[in-house]
């Protein structure tokens, strides 16, 4: 299988404090990757770096072969194959569901009204908020939101999709419904990156589970290693915690 992202030696920080040391890491085309590990660890800032909303300080981002930390490189153009959820949703609450999905296709891919609401609505559908279409953003629930930021992402035809912590701002009842999102969109074949502290998730659809502490990627593994055979005292100390919150 071939490299859609390779990450190579990546460094960040803020200040004084190293948020990310020597971050190396290739995801393949179609590949599923959780990425988990305790509050401060830096795994929402390894993501934000990998679509440069954070600026890293060293290392390569090679993303379909473009170098996304060269000056040389057309930034613009390599994010629009990029999607990102973000936590909060990032919609533009004072826009309807169906122009917060076609704003971009129209700004950036230059699409006209007609196919980007066309195709607007047909990734609406596939979230189940095609009844919502006229609705302002602001009357929507936190998950119907999250659908909404994820059909938004996907009518721009990404090639990859970056999730950070898509649940965590979701009522307990509502997560089970953008997490079955997520999985029919691993199931088609997009090439996913998922910050999650849901681990039934990360065991059910990843290809591969990152543990990440302290700025570093500590273990990789398939989910069956990762969850009943962490080869890293760190890796087992954490997931003994969280599964015991459970």
């Amino acid at each position: 299988m071939e490299n859609i992202l390779q990450i190579k030696n990546l460094t960040k920080s803020f200040g004084k404090q190293e948020v990310l040391k020597g971050i190396n890491l290739n995801i393949q085309k179609g590949e599923v990757i959780c990425i988990i590990g305790p509050s401060g660890s830096g795994k929402s800032t390894l993501l934000r770096c990998l679509n440069i909303l954070e600026e890293p300080d060293s290392g390569q981002i090679i993303f379909e072969d473009n170098d996304l930390t060269s000056v040389d490189t057309n930034l613009d153009e390599l994010r629009t194959k990029i999607g990102m959820v973000f936590q909060n949703f990032n919609l533009f609450n004072n826009l309807n569901v169906l122009d917060n999905c076609t704003l971009g296709q129209i700004k950036v891919l230059k699409r006209n009204k007609k196919e980007a609401t066309e195709i607007a609505i047909s990734f609406l559908k596939k979230v189940e908020m095609q009844d919502f279409i006229y609705k302002n953003v602001n009357s929507l629930s936190g998950g119907q939101k999250q659908r909404v930021a994820i059909s938004r992402a996907l009518a721009m035809n990404p090639n990859i999709m970056l999730f950070d912590e898509p649940t965590s701002a979701l009522d307990p009842e509502m997560v089970g419904d953008v997490l079955n999102v997520m999985r029919d969109l691993a199931k088609s074949g997009m090439t996913m990156i998922v910050v999650t502290h849901e681990m039934n998730f990360a065991i059910e659809a990843a290809d591969k589970v990152v543990f990440m502490d302290e700025g570093k990627i500590l273990e990789i593994n398939k989910p069956e290693i990762i969850f009943n055979n962490p080869q890293e005292k760190r890796t087992r100390e954490f997931l003994r915690r969280v599964i015991d919150k459970k």
